[in-house]
């Protein structure tokens, strides 16, 4: 169930992935970060009010607080890093993030077996090929690489902080809650900040109304993501649950191929192919 649980983590984050970066293209990324983690927020204040989860309310929620702030820091590194470029470079180093619960899985004792371990390398090789590293072309600009590490740093951080923000399925809906809240709060704070340095909060025809549906779903896809992901992590070791709910970067690719028609590079195919392969060793390890 673990495995399960880690996989359609992948699953959804990969499709959040995806359709935050289609929406992007329309509209700020941190348009698109307030607006669908408000939505996001909305509904799970309605959960958390009709399954009495405040009930539920404790210091763990010191955790799912500190994701809260984690998170946009993280994914404002990222997005500048991708606008610096080049994205062969960012999101492989973005990848990296897995590290970040494998070694908080290690310090606290865990010790997977040879096969899982043989899968956890080969699963965290194949997510970094999936996304398509450069491995020629112009230097890269430093500030590029030092926040895709920064972003990395903060996702994986993301990781280890929801792991430990509840214990009960009432108390994961109001650790969600918290999060998004605070998403949502420290989102809108930066983005009042680029708009007070005459950025455009939103395109020159106003709020695009019919992409409300894909917001919300990029916003619920990627709490349901967090939710699977925390129960996964309580239920089974840290160091293969987070090795399998870091192949979201593959399910982004293969979503991309499949609905926008985009060829998958050779180093892609490779990864995608090495992360199958990890994930079944871990499966069976």
């Amino acid at each position: 169930m673990p495995a399960f649980f880690a996989l359609a983590t992948s699953l959804m984050w990969g499709l959040a992935d995806f359709g935050g970066g289609l929406l992007t293209r329309r509209m700020p990324a941190l348009t698109v970060v307030v607006v669908s983690q408000s939505i996001a927020a909305v509904v799970l204040g309605a959960i958390v009010v009709a399954t009495g989860g405040w009930s539920a309310s404790g210091p763990q929620l010191w955790f799912a607080f500190a994701a809260g702030l984690v998170g946009p820091v993280a994914l404002l590194s990222f997005y500048k890093a991708l606008a610096l470029g080049p994205m062969g470079v960012v999101s492989p180093l973005g990848s990296l993030a897995v590290a970040v619960p494998i070694t908080v899985g290690l310090v606290l004792g865990e010790r997977p077996g040879p096969i899982q371990f043989a899968g956890i390398a080969i699963a965290v090789a194949g997510v970094i090929l999936a996304g398509g590293p450069q491995l020629r072309g112009a230097p890269v600009q430093r500030q590029a690489i030092l926040l895709s590490l920064l972003a990395a740093l903060g996702f994986g951080t993301v990781f280890a902080l929801i792991a430990e923000a509840s214990s009960s399925v009432t108390g994961l809906f109001l650790a969600l809650f918290v999060q998004r809240v605070t998403n949502v709060a420290a989102g809108g704070a930066a983005l009042l900040a680029t708009v007070g340095r005459g950025a455009r909060a939103l395109p020159e025809g106003g709020f695009p109304w019919p992409s409300l549906p894909a917001l919300a779903f990029v916003g619920l896809a990627d709490v349901a993501a967090n939710g699977t992901y925390s129960v996964a992590a309580q239920h089974g070791p840290v160091t293969v649950v987070a090795v399998l709910a870091s192949l979201y970067p593959v399910v982004t690719a293969l979503a991309a191929r499949g609905f926008l028609s985009e060829r998958l590079r050779g180093v892609q195919a490779a990864g995608a192919g090495l992360a199958l392969v990890g994930t079944v060793l871990l499966a069976t390890g």
